[in-house]
């Protein structure tokens, strides 16, 4: 546990008890802070009961006097679309809002960091799509290596539940845009951009919001390197901010498809081949187009961050193509479930938006595609550029029939549920396809979330395996 500095015998408020929400307090209790803590479902509130939560209603005007600090878990909205209660009662009196991310930088450092010869590093990723499997991939790089590391964030363990690091230690962070838009405390050693695509746009307002909230990582700390995702036009203006011009090694440009050699460091994937450039000339290459974990140019991108961040840490190129040889990939993230009789089964579930959707729809040829769920602004039409591949569709879900309005010529069926969509799937594939699941949807029309939904994938296809 990382104990919360700087609020010794403070009372500080919690507003929110889910996971992050109880970690922050057990930090915040060891830490030597009196917690105040709340949630508005009585649900949870009982559940932190039995955890030796005493919850304090800050519902109440008179709870919120004296409060040093509230922390807010990221789910709750403190500006867009609308703000809680509590955050809108403390915000007006002036009292400071933050989460457990703030808390964390705020609380890493401890005494005896500087008699370490290696002090410990944190790396923290967010953008749109592939964060999570950036993340990931770091870690195993790391742990490839032998350095000690623990991935946390948006992503696993809450930040400030990890163990305090040791020599050498790194701590690899996802950061969602909830994440980085409210923390007071930004300060990685290296930050990652991997890319930005419409999402989340409610709670920030607008593309613009949620750039800004994404942008906080870079803006607010001033890490020691930038690893910068270039193929959107906000990654590129962000690179040019943080860096003095195109050969300020401190920026570390990243692109899926396009040639960077022109900049002072670069790494970029073109047709399977990882190649990092410095100072204009090419210093290592990897072919990335064997390796089971990371099918597909998106996949493509997220080892060129990956390896980019780890060379920030002077890990040898060699090692890192060694490491990604055996990453695996993530659970619902492009993950190869089975395969039987030539057909492919791919769980993606965690394509929950188009763009998401389209990079999986571009990983694979003569895919049969399970689409639906809980759809979002805009439906499926932007996906028309990349249907190319799709020899049909099972739709599923509340926006199955709207879905269905959208794919034009491209064959598809109306299936409803998951099991149903496999079997008719598994029924028509030919040697050679993929059954591949992308909803480019939200999955709270059937499921709880997405990792449930792609667990019901998986169930329906080892059924198939079984039967």
């Amino acid at each position: 546990m990382i104990a919360v500095q700087g609020f010794e015998s403070a009372r500080v408020g919690v507003l929110g008890l889910g996971r992050s929400g109880l970690a922050t307090c057990a930090a915040l209790a060891a830490g030597g802070a009196e917690v105040c803590a709340w949630d508005d479902s009585q649900e949870v509130r009982e559940k932190a009961t039995d955890a030796g939560i005493t919850p304090v209603d800050l519902t109440r005007a008179q709870a919120l006097e004296g409060l040093a600090a509230l922390i807010v878990s990221p789910g709750i909205a403190h500006l867009y679309p609308s703000v809680h209660p509590v955050i809108a009662a403390a915000t007006a009196l002036g009292i400071p809002v933050d989460n457990d991310i703030g808390l964390f930088f705020r609380s890493f450092a401890r005494a005896g960091f500087d008699l370490f010869d290696s002090p410990p590093r944190v790396i923290a990723v967010t953008g749109s799509n592939g964060k999570s499997t950036t993340t990931a991939l770091i870690a195993h790089i790391l742990d490839a290596a032998g350095r000690p590391v623990q991935m946390a964030g948006n992503i696993g363990t809450g930040v400030l539940s990890i163990d305090p690091p040791g020599e050498g230690a790194v701590v690899v962070l996802e950061l969602s845009s909830y994440q980085t838009e409210l923390a007071r405390a930004l300060t990685p050693d290296i930050a990652v951009f991997t890319n930005l695509t419409p999402d989340h746009l409610d709670r920030h307002a607008g593309l613009g919001g949620y750039f800004a909230a994404k942008r906080r990582l870079f803006a607010e700390g001033g890490p020691d390197r930038a690893v910068i995702g270039v193929d959107e036009a906000e990654g590129r203006f962000l690179a040019m901010q943080m860096g003095e011009g195109p050969a300020d090694y401190r920026v570390i440009r990243v692109s899926s498809g396009q040639k960077l050699g022109g900049m002072g460091w670069s790494v970029f994937a073109r047709k399977g081949f990882l190649a990092e450039w410095r100072g204009g000339r090419q210093v290592a290459s990897i072919d990335l187009r064997a390796m089971p974990g990371l099918p597909g140019a998106h996949n493509h991108q997220n080892a060129c961050a990956a390896y980019a961040a780890c060379r920030c840490l002077g890990l040898a190129p060699r090692l890192i193509e060694d490491a990604l040889s055996t990453f695996t990939g993530l659970p619902h993230r492009s993950q190869l479930v089975a395969e039987i009789a030539g057909v492919k089964y791919v769980n993606d579930s965690k394509a929950t938006n188009v763009d998401s959707a389209a990079r999986a729809l571009q990983a694979f040829d003569r895919i049969r595609w399970i689409a639906g769920g809980l759809g979002k602004e805009g439906g499926i039409g932007a996906l028309a550029p990349h249907l190319g591949s799709v020899v049909k569709a099972y739709l599923i879900g509340h926006s199955a029939r709207d879905f269905a309005l959208q794919l034009g010529a491209v064959p598809h069926e109306l299936c409803e549920t998951m099991p149903r969509a496999v079997a008719r799937a598994h029924a028509e594939a030919q040697p050679g396809e993929v059954v591949l699941l992308a909803p480019a949807a939200a999955s709270f029309d059937q499921y709880p979330d997405f990792e449930q939904r792609g667990t019901d994938f998986m169930t329906a296809v080892k059924a198939l395996e079984t039967g």
